[in-house]
């Protein structure tokens, strides 16, 4: 499975959308050769198993309508009629399992007094035992697991996380699905049908084989979350030119107050600047020639540029200091006037800023001479794997996981997304169902069973129709110029092993550049860092593995 450096923490991922950005080098390389086994786990010169037929479900017709292109459906009010996506629990009250997630939120109440949790327990069927692990501790909790005996029975990689020979573990430690889900296997599954291929895709096979199943997202992968009010006092337009961005930028950023909010795991929304200057979505393959985002001229002019913002005072001054976490909070009370964070999180953050100013997504600025691009997604948040077990207990979880995917318009979704009529919501006048203060506490953000798998995602935000619309013409401005990460999908036994030092080298150098501590000729030396550290052996890899996939 290719891992992707997107990272929610730029964003989001996302978005991540969206912790200590960066585990240490000892907990980095604590996955060894012989902890993690597997092998090699290129693609190439091995048989492909079939990805799972995708089977659309039926579902509600939308208010406003999806493109081919990825443009989502929109749902301006609820669906009067819900519908039962499942014949029966898929467990039987008796079984337990253990779950490991990322979480964005604050810790879930225990079980015994956490009545979203108890819920979904009894509608599962079984007795899930969840560990939520913080953004910020995720690398070095995982690099921890990864190397330890005692895994969970699911574990979701998820958050955009480079983590070190990720995919030599899930191929010794995990269940192969192939058989489970390839083809029209999937269909004993009918919610799993229902993920579209590119998420499959996005997620990647391990030697030729099925390991894992995605959690879809949309194809765009997050945005820069503005405070509208705020950025059109200061003189923001769509698509203005770069220039007036930063000029915007610098008005916006006065009295204690910062246009562009950057987190300790953000880096500054580098990846966004880096395509608004035509740089490629990190990595390139094209008439088989690999190109990388950070050896780039539109790269480096990126980093001028927010260099520049940074010493102009527009970005808060603890960028490199705050958690994501906090950062939404100085968001939410007009602290910062922005934010990069992953596409899931926008109910999220509409429900935090509690109508005090209008949440909108800011279109790309205009460089002069460079053609802006949008970064994809990957088509999926992460990916869930299971513990090696027996058949029937590697069932058991997929049919936790195919309940957990239930279609939007179903009663099973409304439980996972908004949790018991009465007790976590109510319908407004409108139908929609609005989370009431435990609803705010209790909830899938906090104890996140749509981490480990969710439906197919479209735009719907209860109690806010008019978001469902500004973000629809926004999605069909931007998705026209979405750019895949060509990297999606294929391995690299180098990337594989060095990736996270490799990440690490990047999000480093551009902290201390864009921070001044750095001057930007020192890039160079980043660059060649990076490379000498595997990114000039996974060049190499990956095209041999995107020509043997074309």
């Amino acid at each position: 499975m290719s891992g992707s450096s997107m990272s929610r923490r730029t964003l989001l991922r996302s978005i991540a959308v969206g912790g200590a950005a960066v585990a240490a080098p000892s907990l980095l390389t604590a996955c060894s050769t012989e902890s993690s086994g597997g092998g090699s786990v290129s693609n190439a010169n091995k048989k492909a198993a079939p990805w799972p037929t995708y089977t659309p479900a039926k579902g509600p017709t939308p208010d406003l309508a999806p493109t081919a292109d990825g443009v989502q459906p929109g749902f301006t009010k609820y669906p009067q009629k819900l519908v039962t996506a499942t014949a029966e629990k898929p467990g039987t009250g008796k079984q337990k399992i253990k779950v490991m997630t990322i979480t964005y939120g604050t810790p879930p109440k225990p079980v015994g007094s956490n009545k979203y949790w108890q819920a979904m327990n009894e509608a599962l069927g079984v007795e899930v035992e969840f560990s939520v692990v913080p953004d910020a501790d995720f690398r070095s909790k995982m690099s921890t697991l990864m190397s330890g005996d005692d895994l969970p029975d699911m574990i979701n990689f998820g958050g955009g996380y480079v983590l070190p020979r990720e995919s030599q573990f899930v191929k010794s430690r995990c269940a192969d699905l192939s058989e489970h889900l390839s083809g029209d296997a999937v269909k004993d599954y009918p919610n799993l049908a229902n993920i579209p291929t590119y998420a499959w895709e996005g997620m990647g096979r391990v030697a030729g084989r099925i390991y894992g199943l995605p959690v879809e997202r949309a194809k765009v992968q997050g945005a820069m979350f503005i405070n509208r009010e705020a950025f059109d006092k200061a003189g923001y337009k769509p698509g203005m030119a770069a220039a007036d961005f930063q000029t915007m930028a610098r008005e916006a950023s006065q009295n204690k107050k910062y246009a562009l909010g950057a987190s300790s795991v953000g880096f500054f929304g580098y990846l966004y600047h880096a395509m608004w200057h035509g740089a490629p979505n990190q990595w390139q393959i094209k008439n088989g020639k690999v190109t990388d985002m950070f050896g780039t001229d539109e790269f480096k002019a990126a980093l001028e540029y927010m260099s520049k913002m940074r010493k102009a005072g527009s970005y808060n001054s603890d960028a490199t200091s705050i958690s994501q976490v906090d950062l939404k909070t100085q968001f939410y009370n007009g602290t910062v006037r922005s934010m990069t964070d992953g596409w899931g999180a926008v109910i999220s953050n509409a429900q935090g800023i509690k109508d005090e100013f209008t949440l909108d997504t800011a279109v790309p600025y205009v460089v002069e001479g460079a053609t802006p691009v949008y970064q994809q997604n990957r088509g999926c948040f992460g990916y869930t794997v299971i513990k090696k077990a027996s058949k029937d207990r590697v069932k058991l979880m997929l049919r936790v996981l195919d309940w957990l995917a239930s279609p939007f318009g179903s009663k099973e979704y409304e439980l996972m997304h908004s949790g018991v009529e009465g007790t976590h919501f109510e319908y407004d006048k409108n139908g929609d169902p609005i989370a009431n203060s435990l609803g705010l506490v209790e909830n899938r953000t906090n104890l996140p069973f749509a981490y480990l798998m969710d439906a197919p995602q479209p735009l719907y935000f209860p109690g806010f129709a008019d978001l469902t619309k500004r973000l629809h013409t926004w999605e069909k401005a931007v998705v026209p110029n979405l750019v895949r990460d060509d990297h999606w999908g294929l391995m690299s036994d180098t990337y594989n092993r060095q990736g996270a030092s490799m990440q690490q080298v990047i999000e480093d150098g551009v902290t201390a550049i864009v921070s001044g501590r750095k001057k930007l000729s020192d890039w160079d030396a980043v660059y060649k860092k990076w490379q000498t550290q595997g990114g000039t052996k996974a060049h190499e890899e990956f095209a041999k593995e995107y020509e043997a996939a074309h």
